[in-house]
């Protein structure tokens, strides 16, 4: 039985620390899981546990330990950088594949991001081959994959509300839009924040861009409809809150552009729901039809796109000093994509399946 008496000052403690975050940089995958035991060690994990949680044997860890207690720190420096061993076959590629999909705690990692050096953990502890840090990137490239920023998707998304809404609740839609000659408008509203919106732009490297700000909190706020055939959007305008009021008399404003019947898309803010607001639909039931979306479901409200866009044209990376500052730019903003109508069509996206052509508009 090996027996193995070694304390670990504070001092050395960080250098294998200092160490460990070098060789991490480097995507030297041995060197980690060396240096990893030596720190587990020095915590009071026991030979078994380190090796069960390493995948090493028992006599590679005493190995490092005597290397530790002999020569010191200088044990540590690796040999040959890991390169580039015999590739993966085709089926273990596709078994990757499967894996990074699955995600990394279906693959045991405690962390819920894939980096380059826990695919690189991955594909050793697999397959047996050890590549560079720098080729697993370009691996993964070649297999599909790039580096990208998550999204939330709301838990309460309802998927079987998702799908009656595309596979019926849309062609009925449809169907009663063709038999009225009616428009077919998706409606959002928006706030444009004084202080305004950051953005992505190039720029010297080393040198991140910086954007004044004022730090007031006031909103311009924006109500909008797009029209699904024509691309025809109408916007109206307050420095107010949101509600039941507000939203009405756009609306009246709306039916007031048409002698058509009107198809409303909306989603369920409260003031869309409101019993004031059901008792206007009621009130205009002979040119007004509603459709609810589902709920948590903004990718299904065109509208939603286009809000990204003025927010590109108009407020990212601005400085409005004054309120009426951020009015002006708001205002171009909305002027320029009110003649944008094929611009706006392309928002559409799946909606502009099999559209029969654009009927003609009555003005009033």
């Amino acid at each position: 039985m090996i027996s193995i008496r070694l304390t670990i000052t504070s001092t050395t403690r960080k250098a294998l620390q200092a160490h460990l975050d070098t060789a991490y940089r480097r995507g030297d995958g041995r060197l980690t899981r060396r240096i990893t035991a030596l720190l587990l060690f020095a915590e009071g994990y026991t030979i078994t546990r380190i090796a069960e949680l390493l995948s090493s044997t028992r006599q590679s860890i005493y190995a490092w330990l005597r290397a530790l207690m002999t020569t010191g720190l200088a044990s540590l420096h690796s040999g040959k950088s890991p390169g580039r061993p015999a590739r993966l076959t085709k089926s273990q590629k596709q078994e990757l594949v499967a894996s990074i999909k699955a995600g990394t705690q279906a693959a045991g990692f405690a962390s819920a991001c894939w980096t380059a050096v826990l695919i690189q953990q991955l594909i050793e502890r697999e397959f047996g081959v050890l590549y560079s840090r720098h080729y697993v990137c370009e691996l993964l490239h070649n297999l599909g994959f790039s580096y990208q920023k998550a999204r939330f998707v709301a838990e309460h998304l309802n998927a079987e509300a998702r799908r009656v809404w595309l596979e019926e609740t849309w062609p009925a839609l449809m169907q009663l839009a063709d038999a009225k000659q009616a428009w077919i408008l998706f409606q959002d509203e928006v706030s444009f924040a004084q202080w305004g919106s950051l953005s992505y732009t190039w720029a010297p490297v080393g040198e991140q861009p910086l954007v004044k700000t004022s730090g007031k909190r006031k909103g311009y706020k924006v109500f909008g409809v797009i029209e699904l055939r024509s691309g025809r959007s109408i916007f109206q305008t307050l420095t107010e809150r949101f509600n039941s009021e507000h939203y009405q008399d756009f609306l009246t404003y709306v039916l007031a552009q048409t002698s058509q019947h009107v198809i409303l898309i909306q989603d369920g803010a409260r003031y869309h729901t409101s019993k004031s607001t059901r008792d206007f639909f009621a009130a205009h039931r002979e040119q007004l039809t509603v459709f609810q979306l589902p709920s948590y479901s903004p990718d299904y409200n065109p509208i939603e796109f286009l809000w990204k866009q003025v927010k590109q044209h108009a407020t990212h990376n601005q400085y409005f000093p004054l309120f009426d500052d951020l009015m002006t730019a708001v205002d171009k903003a909305l002027e320029f994509f009110s003649e944008q109508a094929e611009r706006i069509r392309g928002l559409m996206g799946l909606y502009l399946r099999d559209l029969k052509p654009i009927p003609e508009a009555t003005l009033v």
